[in-house]
């Protein structure tokens, strides 16, 4: 499992941000895989609401991904855990999370098929 690197999975990760700054529904679709799970404060989300959230444009302001660490379960597949600060368009605040994804290779592409965030304190 060495040919796995971290940064090809910060990078992949960024990916799903920048759709959530840049507001591209279609991006963010792309990443992510058919049986999306995303676990966050607000609740479950499935890939269509994942996607859907940006249809009035960007939900993130500005984020920087910091202290990531990768699990490599197999081949095909790696959880990636980091801690997010990120600003929303209508705030100043910097929210601030934990992030663990759940990236699978599937018919050669890797998908984002799990994400929980955990607000930090």
């Amino acid at each position: 499992m060495s040919q796995l690197l971290l940064e090809d999975f910060i990078r992949l990760e960024t990916q799903v941000w920048r759709a959530l700054a840049d507001g591209d529904a279609d991006a963010d679709g792309r990443m992510l895989s058919d049986d999306f799970l995303g676990v966050y404060p607000t609740g479950f989300e499935d890939r269509k609401s994942h996607v859907e959230q940006l249809i009035d444009g960007p939900t993130v302001e500005s984020f920087a991904l910091h202290d990531a660490r990768m699990l490599a379960v197999s081949e095909s597949a790696v959880i990636l855990s980091y801690r997010a600060e990120f600003e929303r368009p209508t705030s100043t605040v910097v929210s601030e999370v934990y992030v663990s994804s759940l990236w699978c290779r599937r018919d050669g592409a890797w998908l984002n098929v799990f994400s929980q965030d955990t607000p930090a304190d």
